[in-house]
């Protein structure tokens, strides 16, 4: 535990008494404050006057006696309309806050020279297997890493901080509304797509909580410090190209990923792959011409760049056209959001120190992410891939275009938009199996492709393992793969998509399936 100190003595407000929620009452606590915890649930109040809580009805209490209210990233700050607790905290002109601004208070607290190092990453899609990613790499290099946040262990329950230690912190959006100093030495942004608009008003509300991120980083980051911080932008999307460009703007120490060889994400965009500087110190005529000053590729293998570009294009990892790693033969990396994941878990390892080659040893050796584009299966020549964490179209995505031809599970409850913008992907799907509440919704949208409504998942990995098993015969041993890519919210039949991403493994080994083997 992340013992937090500066409310020494003085009565802080928790609400929410879930994962974070409880931590976070205990880390205060460890450091001298008194927090007075309440919950809408009776159970979650019975857990922590079980443990010694004080706990108290907050919607009596007088707020003009609290220091603080730490806020379950659960609970709407904003919209569609912000939580009681808020109100009542900003009647009192009480700051509400969350765990993650709580770990940067208790890390700026420390002495300069005891101070851990911090690397947070935020996005839409990719951010729990490039949080992974970059735990496994740093760990390998021989690192004291700790990983939590959003994925995993909650950030306050980490061990306590050590100088040779490095956070690998993934942070959400909601999590991220709720932080006012919260500066990491490695600041990532996968990418953005809409997502969560609900919680913040819309895609403007959406980016906004994004580049909180990198708000409490201004005036440190600037290219002539030697302990500049920086800031990782992955620039597919347009709103990270102009999160990237304001940075650059401010001469900051930020450099760019990206998967397409056209920097505002056009797969035929007429950049070569070697023209890698292209949003270094890009910039464009009045037409929209882009202008690159020259950027030579510096000589053997790569020191940690200051305002320099990734792309993962091509299963490889390039900066600035020389290539640092070939991700081929990396069996749990595969697709062009994995060489993103890639170019980002190299470069964050590179800026805390780690060597080139280890950096790429441990990117080879990654074992993946479960219910992330996880091998958890074989049957003969069929491969069972689960990607239950794909919660949304733009996930799916990544899963679909990874492979030529696949027998597709999907389903469960839709999130804005449904599957419309994966019409350009429908020749790679062999059949679809549609399952959930969205079943209907999804069959109206592929007129164009075999599908079929079965429901369950179990009816739905049967379905599938037939016919891919007719389909490997066909193909005269030729591998096909079964898919779990939902592109929806789990809650209509599951409690989270681990769960469902559990369902898919226990119908797929009930089949008689072989688990994964090592070096698969």
């Amino acid at each position: 535990m992340i013992p937090v100190p500066g409310f020494e003595g003085r009565r802080v407000a928790v609400f929410g008494l879930g994962r974070s929620g409880i931590t976070a009452a205990r880390a205060l606590q460890a450091g001298g404050a008194i927090p007075i915890l309440w919950d809408d649930g009776v159970s979650g109040r019975m857990q922590a006057e079980a443990e010694g809580f004080r706990v108290e009805d907050l919607t009596t209490a007088d707020w003009s006696d609290f220091a603080a209210l730490v806020l379950s990233p659960g609970a709407p700050l904003t919209h569609p309309k912000p939580h009681w607790t808020v109100d009542r905290a900003k009647a009192a002109d009480v700051p509400v806050i969350g765990d993650i601004e709580l770990f940067a208070r208790a890390v700026a607290a420390l002495p300069e020279g005891e101070r851990p190092r911090v690397v947070a990453i935020t996005g839409t899609n990719g951010k729990s297997t490039t949080t992974a990613l970059i735990g496994w790499v740093l760990k390998q290099a021989g690192l004291t890493v700790h990983v939590g946040g959003n994925i995993g262990i909650g950030v306050l329950a980490l061990p306590e901080p050590t100088p040779d230690a490095v956070y690998v912190i993934e942070v959400s959006s909601y999590q991220l509304d709720l932080t006012t100093s919260f500066a990491p030495d490695v600041a990532i942004l996968t990418n953005i797509s809409p997502d969560h608009l609900d919680r913040h008003g819309g895609m403007e509300g959406y980016v906004a909580a994004k580049a909180r991120l990198f708000g409490a980083m201004s005036g440190i980051c600037q290219t002539d410090r030697d302990d500049a911080k920086l800031a990782l932008v992955g620039v597919d999307e347009g709103s990270g190209l102009d999160i990237y460009r304001d940075l650059q703007s401010r001469g900051w120490v930020v450099q760019y990923v990206r998967t397409h060889p056209s920097p505002l994400g056009g797969e035929g965009g007429s950049r070569s792959e070697t023209d890698e500087g292209a949003l270094s110190g890009a910039s464009s005529d009045e037409n929209g011409s882009w202008r690159q000053p020259p950027h030579p590729s510096p000589p053997g293998p790569p020191s940690p760049p200051r305002g320099e570009g990734y792309s993962a294009l091509a299963q490889a990892i390039r900066l600035d056209g020389q290539l640092i790693a070939d991700l081929s033969a990396a069996r749990s990396l595969p697709g062009r959001h994995n060489g993103q994941n890639a170019a980002f878990a190299y470069a964050a390892a590179r800026a805390v120190g780690v060597s080139h080659d280890d950096a790429v040893s441990g990117l080879m050796s990654f074992p993946g992410l479960a219910h992330r584009m996880e091998t958890v299966g074989f049957l003969d020549d069929v491969r069972f891939v689960n990607d239950s964490k794909a919660t949304n179209a733009d996930a799916a995505r990544q899963a679909l275009a990874a492979y030529p031809s696949v027998f597709w599970i999907a389903g469960g409850r839709a999130k804005d938009g449904g599957i419309d913008d994966l019409s350009d992907l429908h020749s790679h799907i062999a059949r679809a199996y549609l399952i959930g509440e969205a079943a209907e919704a999804f069959a109206a949208k592929l007129t164009d492709v075999d599908h079929v409504i079965v429901h369950t998942m179990e009816a739905a990995v049967q379905a599938a393992a037939r016919d891919a098993a007719a389909a490997a015969q066909q193909d005269r041993g030729g591998e096909q793969v079964v898919l779990l890519s939902p592109a929806c919210a789990s809650f209509d039949q599951y409690p989270d998509f681990e769960a469902r991403g559990e369902a898919f493994r226990a119908a797929v080994l009930n089949l008689g399936a072989q688990p994964l083997a090592a070096g698969k």
